[in-house]
């Protein structure tokens, strides 16, 4: 993963726990209420992908046991991971994509309310993503997947000894000997990318009809997911416009179509609110929906946060029910893969903004999204609306959330790797026992797993108790899947 070059070393460090009765007069662990988003408390745990599922995308014990754990620290929200809305293989990835899922993801309702006492508002993330192969293995690349073209012919008969036009086995031949710096002459940069990182859809990529039809088909199957989440009992809906993500990739810069989806702002933002608005016809005018989508992308080029600002306008006068805003996160400046690797979003910049780590720069890895987040919120409230925001990124204390509520930074506090870190956070403070909370290192152990695409569990914990006869372990023997239960320490009396 790509580090700022001060490379700055920094600790999440606090001893400002609040008492029981601190907490219980604090702003985060207050009810509140917004239209029809109502928690119990301003705590929210956004969507992190576990790989917990199967081939199939289903709900497993491993799924079931991951989301139990964190709903057994009652915060106010949880939002499960992302879960496509298309019916197509997508490794160990929830779907929502068919009617077969909603009896899996209601025991998973079921048991996130059990586990909360019916404290914890369950979300469910709704996304769909374009295709995107790995990286191939170069002779692989030129026999099968690279389509012969008369600008590939045209440039091997001038700088080689090819001679026959017909001859598609003879340039494949050929191309696979060139140099590199041959290849950047003959070679289009798509089709560069294809061979260095593996080739990737773009939802501008509109002479390929299935990109095309693209706002036709999304309205429909967002719609349709969000009826199977309202049938299987979740509390809401959140559809998932960051990242590297269709969504997102119609509200970036980059999306120049010319069908009236792309180019400019007013443009972009069209098919965004369009999904919203067949979830919404499909789900009632009562049922909470609302969006994650990005501050800024970062990388050059890319939108940046007046763009946020005027999509986080137009997404709260449309209606949404909550804006929870990341940030980065995309392929655009991504590392090269190695060969066999698929392209990873979080490897350059824009995904260290979305990952900060302990290794930083002179802004250090702690709240970078504030500010922007409180641009948005403010440009909202200017315009007379009360939409909530939730922010999320480098947020690990009590005084950290009590601060940002109390200045208006944000409405919700957004706790993803802490909350991985100690599930327990949100009981172990309100409780009084702060103290007792493991602190996250900002290591991004988890998210190199993540990259790995095996089953993400903490550095903190996931070697702790291995021996015990409950443990469930990894795949891979080696740690354990679910953070070890809390017992309170007993407290002397003096």
């Amino acid at each position: 993963m790509w580090k700022p070059p001060q490379r700055i070393k920094y600790q999440a460090l606090t001893d400002a726990w609040p008492s029981a009765a601190e907490a219980a007069n604090s702003a985060l662990f207050k009810s509140a209420q917004w239209g029809n988003l109502q928690l119990e408390q301003r705590t929210w745990i956004p969507a992190m992908v576990p790989w917990r599922s199967n081939e199939q995308g289903e709900v497993t014990q491993d799924v079931l046991d991951w989301y139990a754990r964190f709903a057994q620290g009652r915060p106010g929200a949880i939002v499960i991971e992302a879960t496509g809305i298309r019916d197509i293989p997508s490794g160990p990835l929830l779907r929502i994509s068919h009617d077969r899922y909603i009896e899996g993801l209601k025991q998973l309702v079921e048991t996130v309310r059990a586990a909360s006492d019916g404290q914890t508002r369950l979300f469910i993330q709704l996304i769909d993503f374009l295709s995107i192969r790995r990286r191939p293995q170069p002779d692989v690349y030129f026999q099968r997947y690279l389509t012969i073209t008369n600008e590939h012919r045209a440039w091997l008969a001038n700088h080689t000894d090819f001679e026959n036009d017909d001859d598609d086995a003879q340039a494949r031949h050929l191309l696979a000997e060139l140099t590199d710096p041959e290849l950047e002459q003959v070679l289009s940069e798509r089709e560069l990318e294809a061979l260095r990182f593996g080739y990737r859809e773009r939802v501008t990529d509109t002479h390929n009809p299935a990109i095309a039809e693209l706002p036709q088909v999304l309205p429909g199957l967002f719609a349709d997911a969000a009826e199977r989440a309202q049938k299987a009992g979740f509390d809401g809906i959140e559809l998932h416009y960051a990242h590297a993500y269709t969504m997102a990739s119609f509200l970036s810069a980059k999306n120049t179509r010319t069908d009236g989806y792309g180019g400019a702002r007013e443009q972009r933002v069209r098919l965004p609110l369009e999904v919203f608005q067949a979830v919404r016809q499909r789900v009632g005018a009562d049922y909470p929906v609302g969006c994650r989508f990005l501050s800024d992308e970062i990388f050059e080029g890319g939108s940046q946060l007046d763009d946020a600002c005027y999509f986080g306008l137009r997404f709260a006068e449309a209606g949404m029910d909550f804006l929870s805003v990341s940030r980065g996160g995309k392929f655009d400046d991504a590392k090269q893969p190695k060969v066999g690797w698929a392209a990873y979003p979080y490897t350059g910049p824009s995904g260290y903004e979305c990952m900060p780590s302990y290794i930083s720069d002179e802004q250090g890895p702690f709240e970078r999204n504030v500010e922007p987040v409180a641009a948005i919120r403010q440009g909202i409230r200017d315009a007379g609306l009360a939409t909530p925001l939730v922010v999320a990124g480098g947020i690990y204390s009590f005084e950290q959330a009590e601060r940002l509520l109390a200045d208006d930074k944000a409405d919700i506090i957004g706790f993803a790797r802490q909350a991985l870190a100690d599930p327990d956070w949100f009981e172990k403070v309100r409780r009084g026992h702060g103290e007792e909370v493991m602190v996250c290192r900002y290591s991004n152990y988890c998210e190199g797993l993540d990259q790995k695409h095996k089953q993400v569990t903490c550095e903190l914990w996931d070697r702790e108790q291995l021996d015990d006869a409950d443990v469930v372990l990894a795949s891979d023997g080696k740690r354990r899947l679910t953070a070890p239960a809390w017992q309170p320490r007993e407290r002397s009396i003096n």
